[in-house]
């Protein structure tokens, strides 16, 4: 009696366990969240930052290198490493592939025009500058307005071993073992409410799986904007639900799923 007592006893430590383990994935909470912002503009360091660094919340600023703000804030941009966020490489000069919804890109930053080994020359060169400015030479990248093949070929198989991961654009969000490290989907915030957004951390959470955000504008800077009270709202649910959130940098995140995964296969 006393044995099948004990093995009882196991078996549900086994079983709550298990379940534990089910829906709480991510360093013991139920989603990971990972808050982007790209093209480096100053309404990040003016807009994003002062929110981020009062809730102790670390972010990943992807960096076009030769953006204006780069180029006239450059100890501002050094100074947000310091503080733990990641800075990401997002090109050099940001190219996509043209077209008539494209009438902004400059010919000279087609990627029509562009080999796979410019665009490996280039993301690489953005990564020597990157390292200039924080000392790290692991990061993640993300696909300039998605766009992942120079013709017909993919460029970032060519440099799987230069990144810890690649960001891409689709409004999709998986679980820790459905994730393509080299293909990582997110949300692209584009006049959504602060509670538009916060619902999509709920459905993060209900599912157990990674969301990440892409912000452009944040209270301008972008047509692809986000409001300063809707982005502050979202800020501050997530670090109200920290015990259920975990909010780090793509770069953390994405060694976590990793090593997860390795440890699963």
């Amino acid at each position: 009696m006393k044995k099948n007592w004990f093995v009882l006893v196991i078996s549900i430590v086994l079983i709550n366990k298990a379940s534990a383990q089910s829906t709480a994935p991510w360093q013991g909470k139920k989603c990971a969240v990972v808050l982007t912002y790209d093209d480096a503009i100053n309404q990040h360091l003016d807009n994003a930052i002062p929110v981020l660094d009062s809730l102790g919340l670390k972010a990943t600023f992807y960096i076009t290198a030769f953006s204006a703000s780069i180029q006239s804030r450059l100890n501002d941009w050094r100074k947000l490493a310091v503080k733990g966020h990641e800075l990401g490489n997002h090109t050099l000069f940001h190219p996509c592939i043209g077209g008539a919804d494209r009438s902004w890109l400059k010919p000279e930053y087609d990627m029509n025009n562009y080999t796979v080994q410019r665009m490996i020359d280039e993301t690489r060169m953005t990564n020597v500058f990157l390292q200039a400015l924080d000392g790290k030479t692991k990061r993640t990248f993300a696909f300039t307005c998605g766009d992942m093949k120079i013709g017909d070929s993919s460029f970032v198989n060519a440099m799987k071993n230069d990144f810890v991961a690649a960001r891409a654009v689709r409004n999709q969000m998986h679980k820790i073992n459905e994730i393509d490290l080299l293909d990582v989907d997110c949300y692209m915030v584009n006049g959504e409410t602060g509670a538009q957004m916060i619902e999509w951390a709920k459905k993060a959470m209900e599912s157990n799986s990674l969301l990440v955000i892409l912000f452009h504008g944040v209270g301008g800077g972008n047509s692809l904007n986000v409001s300063l009270p809707a982005h502050r709202e979202f800020i501050q649910f997530l670090k109200r639900n920290k015990k259920d959130i975990w909010v780090a940098p793509m770069v953390e995140v994405a060694e976590y799923i990793r090593k997860w995964q390795a440890g699963k296969k």
